[in-house]
């Protein structure tokens, strides 16, 4: 294992809502994603997701409320929760997620991606 320089990792990519895996332990993974726009509504049904803002304002769209993140700040959707993702300008950020998890959940979208890319 070697020092992992997150900033550096972002220049190695400049594709929108598309996870890049940087390492895996304890059957979970942190992925880092540049995200502007909107994603789509989806849950998952067995694994909470923590969202951590790098650079940028996120705001996480619940059915009842909305979260907005800023640079520094992380948030944890409780499994079975529905929420979309909703970046104003192109944030980037950090994902904690279990290695089973799918990237629209319960939904199949355009943008799904079935299997993150390593980097």
């Amino acid at each position: 294992m070697s020092v992992i320089n997150i900033q550096e990792k972002f220049k190695l990519f400049s594709d929108l809502w598309s996870p890049k895996k940087i390492v895996e332990l304890n059957g979970q993974q942190i992925l880092l994603a540049k995200l502007k726009g909107e994603f789509v509504f989806h849950k998952h049904d067995n694994e909470d997701e923590l969202f951590m803002v790098i650079k940028g304002s996120l705001d996480i769209e619940l059915r009842d409320k909305t979260i907005t993140l800023n640079e520094g700040e992380f948030y944890i959707v409780p499994k079975g929760v529905e929420h979309k993702p909703i970046a104003k300008e192109e944030v980037h950020i950090v994902l904690f997620e279990p290695l089973s998890i799918k990237h629209t959940g319960d939904v199949v979208a355009d943008i799904t991606v079935e299997t993150y890319e390593s980097i």
